[in-house]
């Protein structure tokens, strides 16, 4: 699938915990990276045709995009895409606010310009849309998408967006097989019949789908995560353990099988890579063929486990 030179690969790669420095109780995940481990994961994501980078100003306040950055500077800047945000509740206050936080992103990034730009959060539809129209006639902004955004909140946009000759391009939602509700409110049926690619972020429940973690083996004390999940791990041991069993059919696990879940109902999942290891996972998930009877028993094991993962940030859809 494309939108002009915009390549949407199966799996696009995501970078939120790239802001964490490694410090108990800074940031979501917990995560303790190092420059080597995350220029690796580039290269076996390069060498699998992983090349859509999703990151944003708000992971770490800037140090996910300065990380990655130094990363990707090693290859030319033709060979990946890059997915940054401009978060309305951190603008500041000036003539051109998005511009400003643009230029930020520039700056952090290495780069002139970005390949796909996000309005990370509605706010005010009608305020902040339009000032992505002259980034989109600089170039700096080849094209635009809207994360967070309900179905009413989407079409605002486009039409603002169409006065002016160019239209959304992309929507980003917290989509997995706990959280539906971009499906429920029919946001995925607008972008199959209008063409807009839907990324679907937290797929895997910020590891909370990927069977690692139980009971007995929570996720790390002291991030943001394990306060969000570690209540709820009894109740998806159901779910896991079919995803794990799915999985096992295909030489797979079960975080691939959740991958792939969201490939087969129509979406293109950001995966959080911290890990060189994660990148055969990707490349398992892209090639599994899940049957429509296996989707029904997961989505049913899903909706047995009677979570809601909704995060702070997010409104109902």
């Amino acid at each position: 699938m494309a939108i002009d030179d915009l390549k949407i690969p199966p799996i696009a790669l995501g970078t939120w915990a790239w802001g964490d420095s490694g410090e108990t109780g800074d940031g979501y995940f917990g995560s303790t990276l190092t420059r080597a481990g995350l220029e690796e994961v580039a290269d076996k994501a390069h060498a699998a045709g992983f090349t859509l980078w999703d990151t944003a100003i708000v992971y770490g306040m800037g140090r996910s995009e300065t990380v990655l950055g130094e990363v990707l500077r090693r290859y030319n800047r033709s060979d990946y895409q890059l997915s940054t945000k401009f978060t309305p509740q951190a603008a500041e206050t000036g003539n051109d606010p998005v511009a400003d936080m643009l230029e930020q992103s520039l700056a952090r990034l290495g780069t002139d310009y970005i390949d796909l730009y996000w309005i990370h959060n509605p706010a005010d539809v009608a305020r902040w849309t339009p000032y992505l129209i002259p980034l989109l006639k600089s170039g700096k902004v080849k094209h635009v998408g809207v994360s967070n955004h309900n179905l009413g909140q989407i079409e605002l946009a486009n039409r603002i967006l169409g006065e002016a000759g160019f239209r959304v391009e992309a929507i980003q939602n917290h989509y997995s097989l706990l959280y539906r509700n971009s499906e429920n409110a029919g946001i995925l049926d607008y972008c199959r019949h209008q063409g807009i690619p839907f990324f679907a972020y937290m797929v895997l429940e910020q590891g909370a789908l990927s069977g690692r973690y139980s009971p007995e083996d929570p996720l790390p004390e002291g991030s943001n995560r394990a306060k969000t999940y570690n209540g709820m791990l009894s109740q998806l041991r159901a779910l896991t353990n079919k995803l794990a069993v799915v999985g096992q059919k295909q030489g797979a696990t079960a975080p691939d099988v959740a991958t792939a879940w969201a490939i087969a109902k129509g979406a293109t999942p950001i995966i959080g890579v911290t890990k060189p290891s994660y990148i055969g996972g990707l490349i398992r998930a892209r090639a599994i063929a899940l049957s429509s009877e296996e989707i029904v028993a997961l989505e049913a094991l899903a909706d047995a486990a009677n979570v809601n993962t909704r995060g702070w940030w997010e409104q109902e859809m």
